[in-house]
């Protein structure tokens, strides 16, 4: 989901909730701790250079029981963030933390915002000899598409 997108869908909400894939709901007392850009600067397996732009929201559950975010308050802070930090229209990435810090992507249901599980895989399948099925099949496992002495790494 890219940043526009939850700020078109922010305003027509009562309330913000968020749910892991499980069905696992972030405690309603969550905070919305950083908004922020994040750019990666990177190298694949195959020597391309790459750049990634995300816009990161760190959830916290919280001890604060008494407030709740509200859509209005949330769409505030990433119009601060926006006009502060010079953020863009990219995707959103979010931070959460279960029994580890998480990193997810963010998709909406029509009620909920659903933390989707983010995955690895090789972005220079070509470079490594791996067949287009195999690659896929191999980034759903998280396994390293570089073997030894393929050339790629």
């Amino acid at each position: 989901m890219k940043l526009s997108e939850i700020k078109e869908i922010l305003p027509t909400l009562d309330t913000v909730e968020f749910q892991l894939e499980n069905g696992t709901f972030v405690p309603e007392h969550f905070h919305v701790t950083e908004v922020g850009r994040v750019t990666k600067h990177f190298i694949d397996c195959g020597g391309v250079i790459r750049n990634e732009k995300t816009v990161n929201f760190q959830l916290w559950n919280a001890d604060d029981f008494e407030r709740r975010l509200k859509p209005a308050k949330l769409l505030n802070i990433i119009k601060l963030s926006e006009e502060k930090l010079g953020i863009e229209d990219d995707e959103i990435e979010v931070e959460y933390q279960n029994t580890t810090i998480g990193k997810y992507d963010l998709e909406f249901n029509g009620k909920n915002f659903i933390l989707k599980n983010k995955t690895t895989a090789c972005l220079a399948q070509e470079a490594c000899g791996i067949p287009a099925e195999k690659g896929s099949e191999l980034s759903s496992d998280a396994t390293s598409c570089c073997t030894p002495n393929s050339g790629c790494c």
